[in-house]
């Protein structure tokens, strides 16, 4: 896909060359003491944490108080590419680090089984800078003609803020929406210049704003079997719909003799949308101590056309076929060895998560990376005079991101989330 990998900027959360391709590498829209189980959340329904993953849950919230959350991360990736020089296999290896401010959210219970939630989550992530280059070579005398290199960069992204709510309507049932705002921008760039200072040099700037809504529906059921035994059912629907975009293509083309440059802009109309999404989760917890769940998500973005040039015609478009449904697939567990006791180590929070999910996207022409993914995590309790029940969040993961000949991806994160829970609805009673 590419010669070499550059670093970018790492305001974008990536630097993944992968991220050029569709809306860019979707994010992790959990939060912190979900990503210790690889961001299970589903069938989860906690009283002291917020699940924006089914607002369902958000129903689960204790009445006396206000949960804030805010999380951020940092990771290393080693990009790592096997190209034929000579018909010899050359390897080539190089690491980019990152860091995120990732979401903050809150919740609150707003009636007798209504809670509330809010809070700015990411999207979408684009951050790349790499180069290609292609020699033309004198097959008689081996002297190189005209060396050419092909610069990509990108930046930008897609964030969203909501509001969402869940209401317990019937015995065990909950239902949740979250309302949200989506917006952000993109700029991708690709530039051809040639060591010939008679060869034009050609530039095409890709860009889009976004300015939209996202609105995401939940269910959940839960039933206790005995005084140890629960098992919660979560449903998830996102309606998928146009985000009243239109992506623009500016063309530059200059000369370098002259110093004259020509341009040419061309619009897509309505050009992106974001996929209808279903969700199915179910978790067990035993004793309010061991939980252990399983998610999977699909979605449609198969259905989704998406811009793209035609090199040969010059048309720049929608067309369908570039885009691909994306499945994935969820397994954790959280262990608390005795949430009811004094003891600090008892009272942590133990947690173990694994996925595996398929390619939204595809690369000239064939499947993009699928990713498998692994995650440990803890929930550390923070005890002083005033407060006992805020949680210090923190996970390692490993995300390896793979397809065939094309570049492969290891990638070791640090997420870290803040849980504040305080009793601001409590009545204080004086004698």
């Amino acid at each position: 896909m590419c010669a070499s990998v550059l670093t970018v900027n790492a305001q974008s959360g990536t630097n993944s060359p992968y991220s050029q391709y569709g809306l860019g590498v979707l994010s992790d829209q959990s939060q912190g003491f979900s990503r210790g189980m690889n961001g299970l959340g589903l069938g989860l329904r906690f009283s002291n944490q917020v699940n924006t993953l089914n607002p369902a849950s958000y129903s689960a919230v204790d009445s006396l108080t206000m949960i804030f959350d805010a999380g951020l991360s940092g990771q290393v990736t080693n990009f790592k590419e096997t190209t034929l020089k000579n018909g010899v296999p050359v390897t080539k290896k190089l690491n980019a680090n990152n860091s995120d401010f990732e979401y903050v959210v809150g919740s609150f219970r707003l009636f007798p089984k209504i809670g509330m939630a809010f809070g700015i989550l990411p999207y979408t992530n684009i951050g790349y800078n790499y180069q290609r280059y292609e020699e033309q070579i004198d097959t008689e005398e081996g002297t190189l003609l005209m060396k050419s290199t092909e610069t990509h960069s990108g930046s930008g992204g897609l964030h969203q803020a909501f509001i969402g709510a869940g209401w317990n309507f019937y015995k065990g049932f909950s239902f949740g929406a979250n309302i949200g705002y989506l917006w952000g921008s993109y700029d991708k760039s690709v530039t051809v210049s040639n060591s010939d200072a008679y060869v034009n040099t050609v530039m095409r700037t890709y860009s889009a704003t976004v300015r939209s809504y996202k609105i995401d529906l939940g269910l959940q059921w839960q039933h206790r079997w005995d005084k140890k035994n629960v098992t919660t059912v979560g449903l998830t629907y996102g309606i998928g719909h146009s985000l009243n975009s239109d992506p623009e293509l500016i063309t530059t083309i200059s000369n370098p003799q002259t110093g004259v440059a020509t341009y040419d802009t061309v619009r897509v109309a309505d050009g992106l949308h974001v996929p209808t999404t279903l969700g199915l989760g179910v978790a067990w917890t035993r004793n309010n101590s061991l939980t252990v769940g399983l998610d999977y998500t699909m979605q449609k973005w198969g259905s989704c056309d998406y811009p793209q040039l035609n090199t040969t015609t010059g048309e720049y478009r929608r067309v369908s076929g570039m885009l691909k449904d994306r499945h994935k697939v969820t397994l954790g567990l959280q262990w608390i060895p005795n949430p009811m006791t004094r003891k600090f180590l008892n009272r942590v929070n133990y947690r173990l998560g694994v996925s595996y999910n398929t390619p939204y996207v595809k690369v000239n022409g064939q499947d993009g990376p699928k990713e498998f993914s692994v995650s440990a995590g803890f929930g550390i309790p923070i005890v002083n005079g005033w407060n006992n029940r805020s949680m210090f969040n923190i996970s390692g993961q490993w995300v390896r991101a793979s397809a065939k000949d094309l570049i492969t991806e290891n990638t070791f994160r640090i997420n870290i989330g803040l849980t504040f829970t305080e009793d601001w609805f409590m009545k204080w009673k004086v004698k």
